[in-house]
């Protein structure tokens, strides 16, 4: 293996608040959900498929997707609620493929299946879309090479992590997660960098994946000469 370089630009950590915020539009019926989805804001897909991990980062890594729960409970339209659930959010690499995934998903449902459309969700039970908006902010970390990366990510907090792996690579649209940009780019690291990447990171909690990116940099580091 080749040594350890020094990067040409460090890695700076940084981390993120979000808050909920109401956007005001509302479905009772898969038609006008449809309607709705097609042309609400990225944030709103953004928060609606990815909310789980937010909010609960230490439980069960599989987030629900709160379209596919709303069809299935409130209009009882198990079979579409399990095709919207079976989406996989990995595969996209910008909001607007996922959100054209999951209407297509709709339209074919419908098409297959027009009393759909005639479903209603009681009163009260209507579908309220919420938009997901975030403030970034600097941590005072910054890591020049990977022995530096690996003490700082043992000592972030998972908010950090979130950003740099989930929030980078697709509100943000870069290629890849932070990481893996950082370590090809700056440190030569393709190999590592790919390891990373491949990693779905939809299938661990947040302290999974810094253990697993963790224990994948430490494997570097020791292979070095």
């Amino acid at each position: 293996m080749t040594p350890l370089a020094r990067a040409a630009q460090p890695f700076r950590f940084y981390t993120r608040l979000h808050l909920a915020e109401l956007t005001g539009l509302s479905a009772p019926t898969l038609p006008r959900f449809l309607e709705i989805l097609k042309t609400a804001p990225d944030a709103c897909v953004y928060h609606h498929t990815h909310r789980f991990l937010q909010q609960h980062q230490h439980l069960s890594p599989e987030p629900p997707n709160d379209f596919a729960f709303w069809v299935a409970e409130s209009l009882g339209d198990e079979e579409l609620g399990e095709r919207l659930a079976s989406v996989d959010t990995v595969r996209f690499s910008t909001l607007g493929a996922l959100r054209d995934s999951l209407a297509r998903v709709i339209e074919g449902h419908l098409s297959r299946s027009p009393s759909a459309a005639a479903r209603r969700a009681a009163a009260g039970e209507e579908f309220h879309f919420i938009k997901d908006v975030s403030f970034i902010f600097p941590t005072p970390f910054e890591a020049w090479d990977l022995r530096e990366f690996a003490g700082i990510l043992k000592v972030v907090t998972i908010h950090s992590i979130y950003f740099h792996v989930f929030e980078a690579r697709l509100r943000l649209a870069h290629k890849e997660n932070d990481f893996s940009n950082w370590m090809e780019n700056s440190l030569a690291e393709s190999d590592l960098a790919r390891r990373i990447a491949s990693l779905d990171p939809y299938t661990h909690t947040l302290e999974a994946l810094r253990d697993r990116i963790a224990a994948l940099v430490a494997r570097r580091i020791s292979s070095a000469p």
